[in-house]
């Protein structure tokens, strides 16, 4: 089973050993949840579900908060309820269906693939259930149609696969403009009033210090992109091969 957390009244998470990947559960009236980015291997998923059942909650919703194959999971335990995502993230997911269960089958093999990636489009500013208010905050920083989700009644901001401790920015590249787009929606999530607990979708869970502390720091690191000058030393977060590429990666496409 997956142990579950709470991190804030009725907000129950979970982290997987695979990318330090995060799921959210948000404990509604009734039993009834709305589960967040479930994830990553098929038997944390399914875990996941036994954990639930164990606590005696029913899925009543999902959230996928982008189109990333490590974010639109889903397991037939979890039950047949609607996974709403953004309208762009849902479109994004559809139409790049067959690539993402490309990467979904090389990096964890074993997933219902007839239940994956299936996303309902969702045009409004809060997830429809009967649960607490789960406020959608959707922009283009880090994928097109990204949707963190903001819950007011504790203050808790489900950042999705941003504000991580262990992550710099990672752009949406085929964008226009992928900085000024990344700077609008960190902006956007900074804007959002008092964050007490900052849940992203990679790393550990914070408090609303903690929240200021990685809008500056991923603001820092944007900037050095900009300018050129280099993150190497400057930003603790750049200490693997993986994360030196994609830095070196987001360089090259800035300054070749």
């Amino acid at each position: 089973m997956r142990q579950l957390t709470e991190v804030a009244p009725g907000v129950l998470v979970t982290t997987a050993e695979m990318y330090t990947t995060t799921s959210t559960v948000l404990v509604g009236p009734d039993a009834a949840c709305l589960v967040v980015d479930p994830a990553i291997t098929p038997s944390d998923v399914a875990g996941l579900a036994a954990e639930l059942a164990g606590r005696r909650l029913r899925p009543a919703a999902g959230w996928a908060t982008h189109p990333h194959w490590d974010h639109v999971l889903w397991c037939a335990e979890l039950g047949d309820v609607p996974r709403y995502a953004t309208p762009r993230a849902a479109e994004v997911a559809e139409r790049e269906r067959h690539d993402l269960i490309e990467e979904v089958t090389q990096e964890t093999p074993g997933h219902d693939l007839e239940l994956f990636a299936r996303l309902t489009p969702l045009s409004a500013d809060r997830i429809p259930w009967d649960g607490p208010v789960a406020q959608i905050l959707a922009h283009n920083a880090h994928e097109a149609g990204h949707g963190a989700v903001f819950l007011p009644g504790t203050g808790t901001l489900l950042a999705g696969d941003m504000l991580s401790d262990l992550e710099v920015p990672l752009l949406y590249t085929p964008g226009p403009d992928p900085v000024g787009q990344y700077r609008a929606g960190l902006d956007l999530l900074a804007s959002v009033g008092d964050v007490r607990v900052i849940v992203p979708g990679h790393g550990h869970v914070g408090d609303g210090a903690e929240f200021r502390r990685r809008v500056d720091a991923d603001l820092r690191y944007l900037d050095r992109l900009e300018r050129g000058a280099p993150s190497a030393g400057q930003d603790e977060r750049i200490n693997s091969d993986w994360l030196r590429g994609e830095h070196d990666r987001q360089f090259r496409m800035l300054h070749q």
